[in-house]
């Protein structure tokens, strides 16, 4: 039976489920600090204990290295669950705030109270961070929660199932496995928050089906992530760093260098060293595809839209500088680089997810913004530059959900700083205090003495009462 035609018992079962949550939600929100706490804890220690499990359920979904698993999927995982034990009592405290002038005498806080019941829906290309992490922030923040992994890494799906069953009870966090039809019967439900990762257009549909329940969502996109390199830089140091960060994982992450921007007088030299580089990395293209060391692509189909891109922007002129060996029975694709691209190819137009850097020339600084207003808000930027004036004014002019400067990637591993998006890169911040926040409700709290000054405007509006409210309108 496949999920087109997915039986009305397991309809039955989401429901069951998602009921048992709204019905536990209640007793879930009253946690101490002492008691959520013990189930970070549990939760790190699960992590710990199947972290073999991990590097072989995510190994076998896309050939993900292990130590690149470690690297991007647990380190960062048990890094933001550690945070968070550091943390979560004073996250947890009422944070109290200054009274206006005009209830001198009062108490003003914000308490944070957890919004209830969150579905969380997570992409394929790093099938174990991008589930937990946001859970992570739910469990801290006391809601219950079911998580919906990506069906194209069943292997991933599997194993997160079994360490979110042993860790907690069903009515409180859950993992329901299935495709698209499991996740619109999920969007039909009416959570608390919707917390999703992925592509625009799946987002756009997240967003409508949350309106109609008036739900509060994060969604946590992609786009065409620049790097911006300037004719300061020591062009060895900067191509090693965008290539360790755009073949990371394939290039299937949402914020890996999508295209680089170079003055055209550095051209020729950043080819040469992004090529000295990807062989210290890997090796000659013989090698690559045997290496234990590079990821490959996570579908069939994904491999062929990658080709489709790197097609299109050849019969346009583009120029193949190193790379473009593939093998769609491995769904292998070597590191590749292009040059001369057509800014009307699709691979300018949309994002590539995959190990395929277009390389862009320009000449003053404002081809640069030319060229990245060209396209929505990005999710990151990158800028490779000695002068503080041009990467001031990089920042400054170019919108982006977060900016990286001489490196990439690497805003995403900081707890304290909030990663999401901007626009058709995606809304909404997590991660640390930010996280916990993005699924609490901030509940503003005032008690008031008991002698104030606003009953001295109540009605009848006499002469001395009008003098007041002028007062107050005019000085206070």
């Amino acid at each position: 039976m496949t999920e087109l035609q997915m039986p009305e018992s397991k309809k039955k079962e989401i429901l069951r489920v998602f009921n048992l949550q709204k019905q536990n939600h209640h007793q879930v929100r009253t946690t101490t600090y002492q008691q959520r706490k013990v189930k970070l804890k549990k939760l790190l220690e699960a992590v710990y204990s199947e972290s073999s499990e991990i590097e072989k359920a995510v190994y076998n979904d896309f050939k993900k290295p292990a130590s690149e698993v470690k690297l991007t999927e647990i380190y960062p995982l048990v890094k933001e669950i550690k945070h968070a034990l550091r943390h979560l009592k004073e996250w947890m405290e009422p944070e109290e705030v200054y009274p206006p002038i005009t209830f001198i005498g009062s108490k003003n806080r914000i308490i944070y109270e957890p919004k209830g019941v969150a579905l969380i829906i997570s992409p394929w290309n790093y099938p174990v961070l991008l589930a937990l992490n946001p859970m992570v922030a739910a469990i801290a923040a006391g809601n219950c929660v079911i998580l919906k992994p990506s069906e194209r890494t069943p292997h991933t799906s599997a194993i997160l199932k079994k360490i979110v069953s042993n860790v907690f009870d069903e009515e409180e966090v859950t993992v329901l496995e299935g495709g698209k039809k499991t996740a619109e019967t999920l969007l039909a439900l009416p959570f608390d928050h919707i917390f999703y990762t992925g592509g625009g257009e799946v987002g756009k549909i997240v967003m409508k089906a949350a309106a109609d329940n008036l739900a509060s969502v994060t969604l946590e996109l992609g786009g065409k992530s620049p790097v911006i390199i300037d004719k300061t830089v020591d062009l060895r140091d900067a191509a090693t760093n965008i290539m360790w960060g755009k073949l990371l994982n394939a290039g299937q992450t949402c914020i890996a260098p999508d295209y680089a921007l170079i003055h055209e007088s550095k051209l020729e030299k950043f080819i040469a060293e992004i090529k000295n580089a990807i062989h210290r990395f890997y090796g000659d293209d013989a090698m690559m595809q045997e290496s234990p060391d590079y990821c490959h692509i996570v579908s069939a189909p994904h491999f062929a839209k990658i080709s489709e891109l790197v097609k299109d922007a050849v019969r346009r002129g583009a120029k193949i500088e190193i790379g473009n060996n593939s093998s769609s029975k491995e769904k292998f694709i070597s590191p590749t680089v292009l040059s001369n691209v057509d800014m009307n190819s699709q691979i300018m137009k949309e994002e590539i997810f995959g190990p395929v850097l277009p390389v862009i020339t320009y000449k003053e600084k404002g081809d640069i913004l030319n060229i990245v207003e060209a396209n929505p808000k990005p999710l990151a930027m990158y800028i490779f530059s000695k002068s503080k004036s041009f990467i001031k004014e990089m920042t400054v002019s170019i919108p982006a959900g977060g900016v990286t400067v001489n490196g990439v990637i690497t805003h995403f591993t900081n707890s304290n700083l909030p990663f999401g998006g901007v626009n058709k890169s995606g809304m909404g911040k997590y991660h640390g205090h930010h996280g916990f926040k993005t699924f609490s409700n901030e509940k503003a709290f005032m008690k008031l003495p008991k002698y104030h000054s606003l009953k001295l405007l109540y009605p009848p509006y006499n002469s001395f009462v009008k003098k007041i409210i002028d007062f107050t309108v005019k000085y206070l």
